[in-house]
């Protein structure tokens, strides 16, 4: 909304600054951030006070959780509402990528605040039944998939960009929406799986976004493009201003959900951040990348499909309790070890996307 301020720059005054991708981002992240620590102790009092019990514990989880009754959940909103306030002030608004993924990480997380706002109601972690929830998000994503797919170049649409091997596109032709759909729906629940300990999640999440808000920007500039030898997406530059809100309001929300946790992001924010991430991907032609930035969220969503189907084959388990953070738990790690650990390995993954920018 702050870049039509720019028409009442003459090009060497105050208002030509909003011009420029990088100022309005760093707008964007102290916007959010700041966001995050006014509206932080009001939310949370207010769903402390609205949910009582507070978020359902398993019974067949670690025992420590326990201990973590009475926690509210859906802090997912402040997250949400830094980043969705953030981003309208300061990206362009006639950006179609921004109202993509605006419109995947909004519509994600309203199912996924059903799905809280079921569990609370109810004190029962059933929530909204799995398959209405994976029914919505297919919709949603093809919806996104069939967007982005107008307003990728010629060249670029209904293709599959690989990184290193950068000269390579696969046509995919009518299976690219399919394709944006696993994408989307499968980072949205590969984070969602991997929210089970106090800033688990957050950190690799703001970690994974900021990486493909770089990217984004690199994309959408020709000089970077033509130097870094991978492809043009014209208007992606602008996803960096939601990838900086993200990460303002990331840190805004971990303030509160450090250890001892005062409130959880419930799949409010997981599903909602999830799907952020699938559809910058998409929208910047980096999904296989995202799979190697988002490496954590793809081992924890490993580990529940390999739990599930070995024990459906075998009746026995490969991991004490998946997904696999809580199989650290069983064997002794304790929580802090267990999340500081996971935030490295994210961060070294992270360092290995941004390399296949370079890497032929």
């Amino acid at each position: 909304m702050l870049y039509w301020l720019t028409a009442l720059s003459d090009g060497g005054d105050f208002f030509n600054l909003f011009r420029y991708i990088t100022f309005r981002a760093g707008g964007a992240f102290l916007t959010a951030l700041l966001f995050g620590f006014i509206f932080g102790v009001p939310l949370i009092n207010v769903l402390r006070k609205r949910q009582g019990k507070g978020q359902p514990i398993r019974d067949d989880g670690p025992e420590g959780h326990f201990l973590k009754a009475g926690t509210p959940t859906m802090g997912g909103l402040l997250i949400v509402g830094a980043l969705l306030t953030s981003t309208l002030i300061w990206a362009r608004l006639d950006n179609p990528y921004i109202w993509m993924v605006l419109f995947v990480t909004v519509s994600f997380g309203l199912i996924g605040f059903a799905d809280d706002y079921a569990k609370v109601s109810k004190q029962n972690v059933a929530g909204v039944p799995g398959r209405v929830r994976l029914l919505l998000g297919l919709l949603i994503a093809a919806a996104a998939g069939f967007w982005a797919a107008q307003y990728h170049p010629a060249e670029l649409t209904n293709q599959l960009a690989l990184p290193v091997f950068k000269d390579t596109l696969i046509n995919l032709g009518y299976l690219f929406v399919p394709f944006a759909v696993i994408v989307i729906v499968g980072s949205a629940n590969a984070v969602n799986l991997t929210d089970g300990l106090d800033g688990l999640a957050i950190m690799p999440v703001m970690i994974a976004g900021g990486t493909l808000g770089v990217i984004a920007y690199a994309v959408g500039r020709t000089d970077f493009t033509e130097y870094l030898d991978v492809h043009y997406v014209p208007g992606t530059g602008e996803i960096l201003i939601f990838s900086a809100a993200l990460i303002g309001g990331g840190l805004g929300f971990l303030w509160y959900n450090a250890p001892p946790a005062a409130v959880f992001m419930g799949d409010t924010g997981s599903l909602a951040l999830g799907g952020a991430l699938g559809a910058i991907a998409v929208a910047t032609k980096h999904e296989i990348v995202l799979a190697i930035v988002g490496g954590l969220f793809v081992v924890e969503a490993l580990s529940v499909i390999i739990q599930v189907l070995y024990f459906k084959r075998t009746g026995k388990r490969v991991f004490l309790m998946a997904p696999i953070h809580h199989h650290y738990e069983k064997k002794g790690w304790s929580e802090p070890q267990i999340v500081i650990r996971f935030w490295i390995i994210s961060l070294i993954l992270a360092m290995l996307g941004l390399a296949t920018l370079k890497v032929r």
